[in-house]
């Protein structure tokens, strides 16, 4: 059964394709670092997250975004938080135009498991927007998590699984002729745990528009500190 999830799994990321208007032929990048800790024994914690987004491999900025959050755990299973990110978007191609974004968020994860070996986590994500080039805008964003460990049960050194994700964000508040739809993004990757607390995973993710459609390399390391 694993070597089949293994299979389809390559076979997913080998084949998407897509239509984008910028460059459907150029394979963007993401370089990505997350974290998270909490207060000793408290239910209360912090996360946050550094990424280096390209249109291209690497030389074209897309976005450099800087993210971070108070959370509480308000369940074994529900983690509550209210955080601030600040986005400088680059434009696509030889131009070295950027505007920048501020963002707050309040965000609700909620995880279970749905057999021994597939985990699931929704994220619904609520974000109020300020940027130097539109008027104040809103956006919902929904993230269904798929965590499918290969080697062992618990993730830990040494397991290596894979991981899915799809996320759809619709526009709130938003600027005069913008469409509802904002975006929706799909992923799939294989991950390793390198330490108990430390893993990093590998991955493509399509990303879609109203205009285009963009695949993108994933690179990320996830900590638990």
């Amino acid at each position: 059964m694993k070597k089949s999830i293994l299979v389809a799994f390559l076979i997913c990321i080998t084949s998407v394709s897509g239509y984008s208007q910028i460059d459907e032929d150029k394979l963007g990048a993401w370089y990505m670092y997350f974290w998270n800790t909490t207060f000793n024994d408290s239910k209360w914690g912090l996360q946050g997250d550094l990424q280096h987004r390209n249109w291209n491999i690497a030389g074209d900025l897309e976005q450099i975004l800087l993210r971070g959050g108070l959370t509480y755990k308000a369940t074994d299973q529900a983690l509550l938080t209210l955080g601030y990110g600040n986005i400088t978007t680059g434009a696509y191609g030889d131009s070295d135009d950027t505007f920048n974004e501020s963002r707050i968020y309040q965000e609700v994860l909620l995880g279970h498991k749905i057999s021994k070996w597939v985990r699931l986590k929704h994220r619904f994500r609520y974000e109020q927007r300020w940027a130097s080039d539109t008027d104040f805008r809103t956006r919902y964003r929904y993230n269904l998590f798929m965590t499918i460990p290969l080697t062992q049960k618990l993730l830990a050194k040494g397991g290596l699984y894979l991981s899915f994700y799809n996320e759809l964000f619709i526009s709130g508040i938003r600027s005069e002729g913008a469409p509802v739809f904002d975006r929706n993004r799909f992923y799939g990757a294989v991950g390793y745990a390198i330490h108990n607390n430390h893993k990093v995973q590998l991955g493509i993710m399509q990303q879609s528009t109203n205009n285009w459609t963009k695949n993108q390399l994933q690179l990320s390391v996830h900590s638990t500190l």
